[in-house]
C-alpha cells in the first residue's frame, strides 16, 4: 500500500479553481450568467427581448412555454415579428433558418381558441394562406396533432394551446421539436407555473399600457398603443429580476396613432379649450309632450328609441 505524507493532502481551506479556468463544456453555464448559444435561435424582432434570451432569440428545436391568464393576451403581437421572418414575403433574416424556409412551409395552430384575423396578420407581414388551423377539443388529440405537425417537413413552426397535461406528454413534444429542429410554442394557463416543465424557456404574459402611451392617452383622449408585460421566470441563466415591457403594436399602427395625437393637439391649440354648451331650456308646455314621446319610444323598443333620438 502506498502512503502519502499528511502535508501533501489538500486542506479544506484551499480555494477550488473556478470553472472559467477549466475547459468549456457544452450545455454548462454559470448560474449568474446567460448560457452560451449552443443551439439555433430566431430573432424575436424586439432588441430588448433578444438581449435577455440565451442566444439572442427564440430557441429553435426546443419548447417555449407561454403562460397567460386567458387567450388573446397579446401572443400574436409577441410572436408575429419572428413568424414573419419565416414568411417568404416577409423581411429577410440573416439566420439560416429563415433563408431555409420555403414558400410551402406552413404555420400550424393546434387548438387555437380564436381564428386569427387575416388582414391583421397581413399587416404584420404574415401570409394568412400559410396558416393551418387544427381543431382538436380534447388534450390528447391536440398533443397528437402537434407531434405529427412537428414531424412534417413542410411545417416551419407549431403553436399549440394546452390545458393541464402530464409532464411526460410535454417532454414528448419537446423531444419531437429537438429531433426535427422546429419552432414550438406552447400556450398554457397561469395555474401551471409552479409545475415542472421540460421547456428551457418559460414566460408569463400580461397586458400592459406603456407609460408614454398612457400619458398621451390621458392628455389627448386617444387610445394607447397595445403593450405586453413579460415575466421571464425560467431560462438558461438567472431569472429576470424585473418584467420586460414591450410595445407590440405594428409600426404602421404606431405611426397612425402618433399622427392622430399630433393632429388633435394642433386642433386644440388652434381653437382653444372647448366650452361647455348651455343646457337646453324646457318650457312648461314642452315638458309633458317630451315625456309622452319618451314613454312611447320606450314602449316601442330599442329601434324606435334610436329613431326617436336621431329625429
Amino acid at each position: 500500500m502506498t502512503s502519502f505524507p499528511f502535508s501533501s493532502l489538500p486542506s479544506g481551506r484551499e480555494r477550488v479553481s473556478p470553472l472559467a479556468d477549466g475547459p468549456e463544456l457544452a450545455g454548462v453555464w454559470r448560474a449568474g450568467e446567460l448560457a452560451p448559444n449552443v443551439q439555433r435561435t430566431l430573432n424575436t424582432g424586439y432588441p430588448a427581448l433578444n438581449a435577455v434570451l440565451p442566444g439572442g432569440g427564440w430557441p429553435v428545436g426546443a419548447m417555449t412555454e407561454l403562460l397567460q391568464e386567458q387567450p388573446g393576451c397579446g401572443e400574436w403581437g409577441l410572436l408575429s415579428p419572428a413568424l414573419a421572418l419565416l414568411a417568404p414575403w416577409g423581411a429577410c433574416s440573416a439566420s439560416g433558418l429563415a433563408r431555409a424556409a420555403s414558400k410551402s412551409s406552413s404555420l400550424v395552430l393546434v387548438g387555437s381558441p380564436y381564428v386569427p384575423l387575416g388582414p391583421s396578420l397581413a399587416a404584420r407581414q404574415i401570409d394568412p394562406g400559410r396558416l393551418l388551423l387544427v381543431r382538436a377539443p380534447l388534450p390528447a388529440a391536440r398533443l397528437w396533432a402537434a407531434e405529427q405537425a412537428l414531424r412534417c417537413a413542410e411545417v416551419a413552426a407549431v403553436l399549440v394551446w394546452l390545458p393541464r397535461v402530464d409532464m411526460l406528454h410535454l417532454r414528448r413534444l419537446h423531444m419531437a421539436a429537438q429531433a426535427h429542429g422546429k419552432l414550438l410554442f406552447v400556450f398554457r394557463p397561469l395555474s401551471v407555473q409552479p409545475e415542472s416543465s421540460p421547456a428551457p424557456l418559460r414566460l408569463r404574459l400580461e397586458r400592459s399600457l406603456k407609460d408614454a402611451s398612457r400619458q398621451s392617452s390621458a392628455n389627448t383622449g386617444q387610445g394607447a398603443a397595445p403593450g405586453l408585460l413579460l415575466h421571464l421566470f425560467k431560462r438558461r441563466g438567472p431569472p429576470l429580476a424585473a418584467p420586460l415591457e414591450l410595445c407590440t403594436a405594428p409600426a404602421r399602427l404606431e405611426a397612425l396613432l402618433a399622427a392622430s395625437r399630433a393632429q388633435g393637439q394642433r386642433r386644440r391649440q388652434a381653437h382653444g379649450p372647448a366650452s361647455t354648451p348651455p343646457a337646453p331650456v324646457t318650457t312648461s308646455t314642452q315638458a309633458p309632450q317630451r315625456k309622452q314621446e319618451a314613454d312611447l319610444a320606450r314602449a316601442a323598443g330599442p329601434s324606435m328609441v334610436r329613431s326617436a333620438v336621431l329625429s
